[in-house]
């Protein structure tokens, strides 16, 4: 698995800092990633859906810790990028970076 592009929205709020959307492969997109500032720093939360009771459950996520901290390093180092680009929002390509898992 590569990750082709990776597109930052930043926004000014509290804990929330920008919304995030990867594309896989060059062919698979996934949309509604965010950026949070968390107790211990910044991290990256997959996109969810809140339940009837409230809680929010994840719609997708890596399935091991390699393939969360992989996407996590590479969707942090472009929010940095494009916070020293400035205010224009515009897609970042990371085919340059990412340089993939292997059977992920």
């Amino acid at each position: 698995m590569e990750i082709t592009e990776v597109r930052i929205f930043p926004v000014d709020e509290d804990k929330l800092k920008a919304y995030v959307t990867i594309t896989l492969d060059r062919c698979f997109v996934v949309r509604g990633l965010k950026v949070i500032q968390g107790n211990t720093g910044l991290f990256v939360a997959m996109p969810a859906k809140r339940r009837k009771d409230g809680t929010f459950k994840d719609i997708a996520h890596p399935l091991n810790t390699e393939t969360r901290e992989f996407m996590e390093r590479i969707i942090l180092s472009e929010y940095d990028r494009e916070l020293a680009r400035g205010p224009a929002l515009q897609p970042v390509d990371a085919g340059g970076l990412a340089q993939g898992l292997r059977g992920a």
